[in-house]
């Protein structure tokens, strides 16, 4: 489980620090708008996304298997994380976050690492494409406007109370949130390199605040940002709430495991390298407690900021360790900037990182595939959105097992009668 930094620090050069450097930095300025929008979606108070960003993110690069892995808070997490809180509070979510750390490091130790690789693939795209949805729908709220209240947590509870608010919308949120989608959408596409979200986010916030158009903020909704780390601690630990949280923090270790190898995956297919399984799945593990020491979020691999890095010429994880140090300027200077950005803002770019998620250009190489992957998409993503991911997942995964055993076309074992 040797970290891939130790084998890339031999014979380290200036050059590649300074492209090391500025991958890092580019990636902190898609990472720092993300961050925050992931943590508000997921109903956690705004600055456990960039603590999760800043402590995962380190730990995660030093501590990985891949050469250009980087990690925080991810969107897959959203629906975990709100139904955590919502049922057992945020320490509740703490707690699970620092037990699922120790799964994953359980797992790494057991060299379970490639087992996460068996979980067939119309699963993982039917609960990412479910879960895409209920991001999305999460975020018609401040993408219009709507003057709802605090919205049910069930999908099918939320779309009544979205309706019956329509007459609520406001056109100066949905303005800013088009017009924010639609210059993160040209600046990805006109400026890959370029660190357009961070760009677009505060040209629509500027825009808001010299006309003083009447939206919410960060600030204005859940107050300041606070300029630092909070210092290390633990909620209460005991008998009854470690066996009341077990399943939560399992499915937490589950998605953790998951995408983090999907993401390692991904790189070592744009960098043409290998990443070492087990050291990701330890690097998880450390990364989940690390920020749960410091209140934060799940962390795991992200797959387009990883890709956002290599693409910004990263080579090594000292790219993505300067990554989580730059948000950490960020927070230390210019917290109170951050508060500044309108939600409408941050709404359009998590609806756009929703759409990404359902990986649209795949969609006529799912449909052309076998029925029975098909079925298991679909089956996974219904269970996503309407049921509770745990059972997505538990069910998914035991119907793949069971069709991909049919699929085994094994002779049956030679029959003699018995003798009596």
């Amino acid at each position: 489980m040797k970290p891939k930094l130790l084998s890339t620090l031999p014979g380290y050069s200036w050059s590649a620090f300074l492209a090391d450097l500025f991958a890092g930095v580019t990636v902190a300025m898609v990472a720092l708008p993300l961050s925050l929008a992931i943590a508000i979606a997921s109903g956690a108070p705004p600055a456990t996304g960039l603590v999760t960003a800043i402590v995962g993110g380190f730990l995660i690069s030093a501590l990985g298997g891949s050469r250009v892995q980087i990690g925080g808070p991810t969107g897959a997490f959203i629906v975990v994380v709100y139904g955590v809180i919502e049922a057992h509070g945020y320490d509740g979510l703490v707690l699970a976050t620092a037990m699922a750390g120790v799964i994953l490091l359980l797992a790494a130790f057991l060299r379970a690492g490639s087992l996460i690789e068996h979980v067939p693939e119309a699963v993982i795209n039917g609960f990412t494409i479910g879960i895409g949805i209920i991001i999305a729908t999460s975020q018609v709220k401040d993408f219009l406007g709507l003057d709802t209240g605090t919205l049910p947590a069930d999908f099918l509870d939320k779309l009544p109370v979205l309706w019956a608010a329509r007459d609520t919308a406001s056109p100066a949120a949905f303005g800013v949130a088009l017009a924010s989608l639609f210059l993160i959408v040209i600046a990805r596409r006109a400026a890959p390199r370029l660190p357009g979200l961070i760009l677009v986010m505060a040209l629509a916030s500027a825009a808001v605040a010299l006309w003083d158009v009447p939206l919410d903020t960060i600030e204005s909704r859940f107050g300041a940002l606070p300029q630092g780390l909070p210092a290390p601690h633990l909620p209460e630990i005991s008998r009854a709430r470690l066996i009341e949280l077990l399943p939560s923090a399992l499915v937490i270790a589950f998605l953790a495991g998951i995408e983090s190898l999907l993401s390692a995956v991904v790189a070592d297919r744009m960098i043409g390298g290998s990443h070492r399984p087990n050291a990701e799945i330890a690097a998880q593990g450390w990364a989940n407690l690390g920020s749960a020491l410091f209140g934060g979020l799940p962390a795991t691999g992200a797959i387009a900021r990883t890709a956002t890095n290599v693409k910004a010429g990263g080579r090594t994880p000292v790219a993505g360790m300067v990554h989580a140090l730059v948000i950490l300027l960020v927070v230390l200077v210019a917290a109170p900037l951050a508060g500044k950005i309108a939600l409408p803002a941050l709404a359009a770019l998590l609806v756009l990182t929703a759409w990404n998620m359902t990986e649209p250009h795949r969609w006529g190489e799912w449909l052309r595939g076998r029925p029975s992957d098909r079925f298991l998409l679909l089956l996974t993503l219904v269970l996503t959105v309407v049921a509770d991911l745990t059972i997505a997942i538990g069910v998914g995964v035991a119907v793949g097992l069971a069709i991909r055993l049919r699929r085994r076309e094994v002779p049956p074992a030679p029959w003699h009668p018995p003798e009596h």
